[in-house]
C-alpha cells in the first residue's frame, strides 16, 4: 500500500485526450522529475489545473495539464496526480513510462478502486457499482448501478443493521448489569422490530431476481414452429437484420445469439430453429440445436403465427414448455387472422403473459412492459431502490434472513433475549460481509480482479 502506482486511466487507442493516474505518497515528487509547469511554479496547490510540459531527458514530447489531488480528498484517499496528454498511442505509453522510470509502478487491474475501498471512500458494494457503471451495456444497467454506487444498498444495509444492532445492545446491557435497573426490551417490541428486519430483507432478497435480469441478463430462447416470425423477432429486438427471414419455412438452422435490452430487462437471446419433424438431415440438426436451447433457457418466448392455421405442432411447444418461465407471442396481427379462438384460449390458459404484435410493424414496447411486469421491474425505481445485484450479495442477505427468522423462532419458543441475540449476531455478521470488513481478502481480490487496469 505504501508504493505509488500509475496507469493509463481512459480507454486504449487514438483520441483526442488520455489520462495518466499516479496514486500514492510520492505521487507529487514522481510527477515534479517530469513535469515542468508553464508558470515555472512547483509548489502546485490541490484541485488546481497546471499547464506545462513533459520532458523526456530534458526534452519536451508533450504539452500536458497536471491535476493535484491532496489526500484524503481524492478518489482513492491517497495523494493523486492526473495527467492529461494528446491522445495518441505512442505519446500515452512515453508519459506512463516516464511515471514507471521516475518511482512509481503499474497498477493492477482495479487498484484504484481498490485503495478507495481500504481507504474508506468506497464501501463494498459502491466499489462493485464502479465496476458495473464501466460495464454497463444498457439505460437500465446504468441506472441500478449509480444508484447503487450513490449509496442506495448501503443505506438500506445501514438501516437494518441498526435495528439489529440496538436489540443485541439493549438485551446484553441487561444481562451484564443486572443490578442497575436498566428498562429492558418487552418481548413485544423485539417481535416487532424483528419482523420489520425480516421484512427488509425479505424485500432485498426478492429484489435479486430484478437485478440480475437489469444487469446480468436472462438466458432468453426464441422458439416456435418455422415461419413462425421468430427470426423477424430477433431482429426487431437486436435493432439489427441479423437473422435472415423469407417466407421459406425452415430458413433458420443454426442458433444465433445477441444480447439486447427490451424493457429494462437484459436478454441474452437465442434465436432458433423452426421446431417440427422433419427428413431433412440439416434442419433437423437445427432442430436438435433449438430443443438444447429450450431446455438451458431460462425464459422462453414462444412465438405463434396468427396468420395461419394451427397445428399439432404448435400445441405441442405449448404442451412442452407449461412451467416455464415464459411468454407467448402471438405474432403477425398485421395479417388476417386464421388463428382460431381455440387454441388462443388455450395460450391464455396455459401462459400468463401473452403480447400481441407484428415483429416486422413494433410492438416491442409492449414486450418490454410484460417483462417488467415478470421480473417485477415495474415495482422497483432503479435510480434509487436498494437493489441486489450479484450472487455474492444475494447470498449473504439470504443467510441472513435465516439467521433472523431463526431468531423469530427462539422468541417464539420463549428462550431468553440473549439466546435470539445470539442468532442476530450472526445475522448481522452475514450482513457485514456485504458492505464492510467482514468479506475475505480472497473475495475482495476477486472483485477487483475484474476492473481493468486505470480504474
Amino acid at each position: 500500500m505504501n508504493e505509488t502506482i500509475c496507469a493509463i486511466s481512459t480507454a486504449r487507442g487514438k483520441g483526442g485526450v488520455a489520462v495518466i493516474r499516479i496514486s500514492g505518497s510520492e505521487a507529487l515528487e514522481v510527477v515534479k522529475r517530469f513535469f515542468v509547469s508553464a508558470s515555472g511554479r512547483c509548489d502546485f496547490e490541490p484541485r488546481r489545473v497546471y499547464y506545462g510540459e513533459v520532458l523526456r531527458d530534458g526534452t519536451p514530447i508533450d504539452d500536458v495539464t497536471l491535476t493535484y489531488f491532496k489526500a484524503p480528498a481524492s478518489y482513492t484517499g491517497e495523494d493523486v496526480c492526473e495527467i492529461c496528454c494528446h491522445g495518441g498511442l505512442y505519446v500515452t505509453r512515453a508519459v506512463l513510462e516516464l511515471a514507471l522510470s521516475n518511482g512509481a509502478r503499474l497498477a493492477e487491474a482495479g487498484e484504484f478502486t481498490r485503495r478507495a475501498y481500504i481507504n474508506g471512500k468506497l464501501s463494498l458494494t459502491r466499489a462493485e457499482a464502479v465496476g458495473q457503471i464501466i460495464d454497463a451495456q444498457s439505460d437500465a444497467q446504468l441506472r441500478l448501478s449509480s444508484a447503487t454506487r450513490r449509496g442506495a444498498l448501503s443505506r438500506a444495509l445501514d438501516k437494518i443493521k441498526e435495528i439489529m444492532l440496538d436489540l443485541i445492545s439493549r438485551a446484553y446491557v441487561v444481562v451484564d448489569y443486572p443490578d442497575e435497573d436498566l428498562p429492558e426490551t418487552s418481548r413485544g417490541d423485539m417481535a416487532d422490530k424483528l419482523s420489520l428486519v425480516k421484512d427488509e430483507l425479505y424485500k432485498l432478497q426478492r429484489s435479486y431476481r430484478a437485478g440480475l435480469a437489469v444487469c446480468e441478463g436472462v438466458k432468453t430462447a426464441i422458439v416456435g414452429r418455422p415461419n413462425a416470425g421468430k427470426s423477424s423477432l430477433y431482429n426487431a429486438l437486436s435493432g439489427e437484420e441479423l437473422a435472415i427471414v423469407t417466407d421459406i419455412a425452415g430458413t433458420t438452422r443454426d442458433v444465433i445469439e445477441h444480447t439486447v435490452s427490451v424493457g429494462d430487462v437484459t436478454l441474452r437471446l437465442a434465436d432458433t430453429a423452426g421446431i417440427r419433424d422433419t427428413d431433412n438431415e440439416v434442419e433437423k440438426i437445427g432442430v436438435e440445436r433449438a430443443r438444447e436451447r429450450l431446455a438451458e433457457a431460462e425464459l422462453v418466448l414462444l412465438v405463434f403465427d396468427s396468420s395461419e392455421k394451427e397445428n399439432d405442432e404448435d400445441r405441442a411447444l405449448l404442451e412442452e414448455i407449461k412451467g416455464r418461465c415464459a411468454i407467448a407471442i402471438i405474432n403477425k396481427t398485421d395479417k388476417e387472422r386464421k388463428m382460431s379462438a381455440e387454441l388462443e384460449n388455450e395460450i391464455l390458459s396455459s401462459i400468463k403473459r401473452v403480447v400481441y404484435m407484428s415483429a416486422k410493424d413494433g410492438g416491442i414496447e409492449e414486450l418490454g412492459k410484460a417483462l417488467n411486469e415478470m421480473y417485477s421491474l415495474d415495482e422497483l425505481d432503479l435510480s434509487n431502490d436498494a437493489i441486489i445485484s450479484n450472487a455474492r450479495q444475494a447470498s449473504s442477505v439470504s443467510s441472513a434472513l435465516m439467521a433472523v427468522e431463526e431468531a423469530c423462532s427462539f422468541l417464539d419458543m420463549g428462550q431468553s433475549p440473549d439466546i435470539v441475540c445470539f442468532a442476530l449476531e450472526r445475522a448481522l455478521a452475514c450482513l457485514e460481509q456485504i458492505d464492510a470488513r467482514g468479506v475475505s481478502e480472497e473475495i475482495v481480490s476477486q472483485i477487483f480482479s475484474r476492473f481493468c487496469v486505470g480504474k
